[in-house]
């Protein structure tokens, strides 16, 4: 039986179940200094002194550092952009010159034990001369550091993406939809918070890193290269991740100050931070704002789209660079055929936390904005907002799509795709008419309810490469060692499934080891729904190769030619006869040659695009204006599951979090810049209550034409259209199409539209 599309168990839950998982925080080494951020508690203004004096003074203190001390180090670089231009507006590890919002670190102070080190956080005084804060991304930009950087303004970059004839298209429109959206600031809030345990060995020089996650290589190139080392002298090494979400695992100046306090101080250096701190100073995202105007033809055809849009990336650019902005302005038009499209993407500096990305960068965003724009053109011509959406979707014909644009350096060229044929199954897998009938029927009742929806189309698989190293050991275990990050989305169960099935043996025979850097030269970690399409496909190939390479030992062994032996179920056989070995047999026999290993590297130039249809259904209740969620369908085509399981939770967990953006969650700043959800009690994030049954139709009626496997990635899909469908469906249940302009759909804003 095929491994492959079955839903097998997380081979890696095992432990966490039994209370054997190890997280950053469980981290200790003997002799251990405790590491203490003092952040900035005003928003903007000129940084005079840091007086430690008091501090220093602790019981248990052992050193305390400002800017000064560390000016040997260079400020974060990127790691994903291809804009040029914005390297002065990156990040230093402790405030230089200015602090730039609240939260910014601007000493660290390092004590024996985390309480000494706390108290002694809170003696340290910062000199600060205030400056009002700029909070608007949509008003004109100022100066960044007035002083020290004059001339150097608060707009590090504007992005311009377009294709086709965008006057040829307004000057044949029938009509001109004008729309203003826009996104709220939020983030992912995993369930752990950030955290490293650094350790130097004296004798090599060598700097080890614990608590890795995401995308262990690039950070540790990043910081051999802030610390002056050679990249073998720091490694990283990745235990159990209590989330990602993209926002942990990015380079940030804890990291590199951890290492460089173990190498600098002697003694290992621990680092956890709480959760005020996570809300404060760990990547925001979204935070958009979007100005469309739209050419429409009588029949409702989208003939050109012009738009401006611009992104709050709060006070710095980290590492991010301009990966949000850069993919809302590519994959906006979705699945709709657009010929003429305009984008400018301004990316915008505040005095806020600094923002990154988050799960579904830019596509959350990009598909609210595109797809009240569908609404809108739906109301305008008199039709049916399925029907709209038909009129506009990309035929099959035209498959593979090439847009004319490029993101993430790699050609926008959708490889396949049933955009038509999904919608038709979902219309019929919920009954679309009856269900539309019902919500009449109780409409009609006096109740506000209604339904919403929203297509997407998503990228997956980014390149350039991905390589793995497999080996049978002589008990017939298969070790394969991968670049690849686990952030909780069964990283070693959907590979162990794909070696399993390559080599036709069971997956408990197979251990997947990931996030070590010490053990593997290059790899590119965990984001962008890389790893199933790229490590899978690598896992693909070196299967593949492990089986000639047993083929050629067989042979050998069993001293006959290369063609009489056959490889079938994890045994070399000679073909007529009942001679055969085990992989663990050729394994054994050939340990003196180097026993029984292979290696494989996958190579992408572009990415895959997976696509989905999301149904809402909502009610509003007029006496609180809150909006109960009923019920929540996801159609999804990811080419093919390699579990099917893990893929439906991806999609129920992702849907919960959109949900979040959608109607709850929203960094607010004060009038000085201060942030006025720095815990969970006013940072509002939905339970177990607010979360509906989600119903999945997972599809895998296209499968990719351009990795071995044919499949795309399924991490972000779940979340990409919840703020377009929810929005959609409040509309609906309102009787107010294009009412709703902005998220998250709070109880009071929506008061006030309905009044």
């Amino acid at each position: 039986m095929s491994a492959i599309g079955r839903s097998i168990r997380r081979i890696e839950d095992r432990a966490l179940l039994t209370g054997n998982g190890r997280f950053a925080a469980d981290l200790n080494r003997e002799h251990q200094l405790h590491m203490r951020v003092v952040r900035s508690p005003v928003a903007f203004g000129r940084l005079v002194d840091v007086d430690t004096s008091d501090a220093a003074d602790v019981p248990g203190v052992e050193a305390i550092w400002t800017a000064a001390d560390i000016a040997e180090l260079p400020q974060i670089d990127f790691r994903m952009t291809k804009i040029t231009g914005m390297e002065p507006y990156r990040q230093w590890c402790l405030a230089k010159d200015y602090v730039r919002y609240v939260g910014e670190p601007v000493a660290v102070v390092f004590a024996n034990s985390p309480y000494a080190a706390e108290d002694a956080a809170e003696l340290v005084f910062c000199d600060i001369d205030e400056v009002d804060a700029h909070l608007e991304a949509t008003a004109e930009p100022v100066a960044f550091m007035p002083e020290t950087m004059p001339g150097l303004l608060t707009e590090p970059a504007v992005l311009h993406k377009s294709c086709g004839d965008l006057d040829a298209a307004f000057a044949e429109a029938a009509q001109v939809v004008e729309l203003e959206l826009k996104v709220g600031r939020h983030t992912g809030v995993p369930l752990e918070t950030r955290g490293a345990l650094a350790v130097h060995d004296a004798a090599t020089d060598t700097v080890t890193m614990y608590g890795a996650a995401k995308v262990p290589h690039y950070n540790r190139g990043a910081i051999a290269a802030m610390l002056g080392l050679a990249i073998d002298r720091v490694h990283l090494s990745e235990g159990h991740v209590g989330g990602g979400f993209g926002i942990r695992g990015e380079l940030y100046p804890e990291d590199v100050l951890t290492c460089h306090a173990a190498r600098r101080l002697g003694r290992p250096v621990k680092w956890i931070e709480d959760r005020k701190e996570h809300l404060m100073a760990a990547n925001h995202s979204r935070d958009q704002v979007y100005r469309m105007r739209a050419a429409i033809a009588p029949d409702g055809f989208l003939l050109g789209l012009d738009v401006t849009f611009i992104t709050d990336q709060g006070a710095y650019v980290r590492t991010h660079g301009a990966t949000v902005s850069d993919l809302s302005a590519a994959l906006l038009p979705g699945p709709y055929v657009i010929p003429a499209y305009r984008v400018a993407g301004h990316i915008r500096l505040t005095n806020k936390t600094p923002a990154g990305t988050y799960r579904a960068p830019g596509r959350y965003e990009s598909t609210f904005a595109r797809e009240r724009l569908m609404d809108a053109i739906a109301a305008r011509v008199g039709i049916d907002r399925l029907e709209v959406r038909r009129r506009n979707l990309i035929p099959e014909s035209r498959i593979p799509f090439d847009r004319g644009m490029d993101t993430l350096g790699t050609g926008v060229v959708y490889d396949s795709g049933h955009y038509h044929d999904l919608l038709a199954r979902l219309e019929a897998h919920v009954g679309w008419e009856e269900l539309a009938a019902s919500i009449a029927q109780r409409r009609a009742a006096g109740e506000m309810v209604g339904l919403g929806l929203g297509y997407f189309i998503e990228k997956s698989g980014l390149g350039p490469e991905d390589m793995v190293r497999m080996r049978v050991a002589p008990d017939g275990g298969i070790r394969i060692i991968t670049g690849a990050a686990s952030v909780g989305q069964g990283i070693e169960t959907a590979m162990a499934q794909i070696c399993a099935d390559s080599l036709g043996v069971d997956t408990a025979r197979i251990a997947i080891v990931h996030g070590q850097t010490s053990l593997i030269e290059k790899g590119m970690g965990a984001f962008a729904s890389r790893v199933t399409v790229m490590t899978g496909s690598a896992i693909k190939i070196a299967s593949e190769a492990l089986i000639e390479t047993a083929l050629d030992i067989g042979a050998k062994l069993f001293q006959v030619d290369r063609a009489s032996v056959a490889y079938e179920a994890g045994e070399v056989r000679v073909a007529g006869s009942d001679r055969a070995m085990s992989l663990a047999q050729l394994a054994s026999a050939w340990a003196e040659q180097g026993g029984l290993a292979a290696e494989g590297t996958f190579r992408s130039d572009h990415m895959t695009y997976p696509y989905g249809i999301h149904l809402a259904q909502v009610r509003i209740d007029p006496g609180t204006c809150d909006v109960l969620v009923e019920r929540y369908t996801v159609a999804y085509d990811i080419g093919r599951a390699i579990n099917p399981m893990l893929v439906e939770g991806q999609i129920v967990g992702a849907v919960a979090q959109g949900l979040g953006g959608a109607l709850y969650e929203n960094f607010e700043y004060d009038e000085a810049g201060q942030p006025l959800a720095t815990s969970f009690a006013d940072y509002l994030m939905p339970t177990a209550l607010e979360v509906p049954e989600v119903f999945t139709l997972v599809r895998e009626d296209a499968p990719s034409p351009i990795n071995p496997l044919g499949v795309k990635g399924a991490g972000e899909g779940g979340i990409t259209a919840v703020g377009a469908a929810i929005a959609s469906a409040v509309d609906d249940a309102a009787g107010r199409p294009g009412m709703v302009t902005r998220l998250p759909i709070t109880p009071d804003r929506l008061h006030a539209w309905l009044a």
